[in-house]
């Protein structure tokens, strides 16, 4: 199923509506800080991520707004490179997920870190193959590692939150090992900046930045690192 389109004639109603829908539809969940963590690199550099959480459009603009994060990249993983356009990939038969890239400073943030702002405010990890009001295999929750200590660290913290109890449902983010990333098209790039007033961004979106400054006021940055949409198809 593609992503909801919502009519612009009611935009103004479901504006009203984003906070209570939000509350309503997903859980209000600070998940607590991995008791496995890499710790912060002692000088600066560049390290990568790759998690599937839903409509990339919200991904993207959560990790956008992240102290450390250089770049948050829209794109799919999991299928055929022939197979990564939004047309085929919204059929749900390809394997691909919609993903988001993260290229970060270790110096700044930690892995672990990104992990916990990914399941306190961009995805609900107990959403299987769906995220919200988006429904389809594509829209699954994934953390795809890139080497042992991702995995590690990953597989640690997911059953960290699922022994204490952190959710209201079992957890069923999967971690896998990581496949080709391939760069969403051009006009899917910084969406919900270029987008603010889509009755879907505002709906379903904007919330999760709200929750992001409250729930990380130390990560959180006002104006969101965009990525130069000329270099992608």
């Amino acid at each position: 199923m593609r992503k909801v389109v919502i009519s612009v004639s009611l935009a103004g109603a479901l504006a009203a509506a984003a906070g209570a829908w939000a509350l309503a539809a997903e859980p209000v969940v600070l998940a607590p800080a991995p008791a496995l963590d890499a710790p912060l690199a002692k000088g600066r550099g560049t390290a990568t991520v790759i998690l599937s959480g839903g409509c990339f459009w919200g991904m993207q603009d959560v990790f956008q707004h992240v102290n450390g994060v250089t770049e948050a990249i829209s794109g799919y993983t999991g299928g055929a490179a022939d197979t990564a356009h939004y047309e085929i990939v919204s059929t749900g038969t390809t394997r691909q997920a919609e993903s988001l890239e993260i290229t970060y400073d270790p110096s700044v943030i930690t892995y672990g870190t990104l992990l916990r702002i990914f399941v306190s405010v961009a995805a609900n990890p107990t959403e299987l193959n769906y995220q919200g009001p988006d429904h389809g295999p594509q829209y699954r929750s994934m953390i795809w590692v890139e080497n042992p200590e991702q995995r590690r660290i990953a597989v640690a913290y997911l059953r960290q939150l699922d022994a204490a109890h952190t959710f209201d449902a079992p957890i069923v983010t999967q971690v896998a090992t990581a496949m080709p990333f391939y760069p969403a098209e051009a006009y899917h790039q910084n969406f919900a900046t270029l987008h603010p007033d889509s009755p879907y961004i505002a709906m379903i979106d904007a919330p999760k930045i709200t929750a992001l400054a409250e729930r990380f006021p130390t990560l959180y940055h006002a104006t969101p690192t965009q990525v130069r949409v000329a270099s992608y198809r």
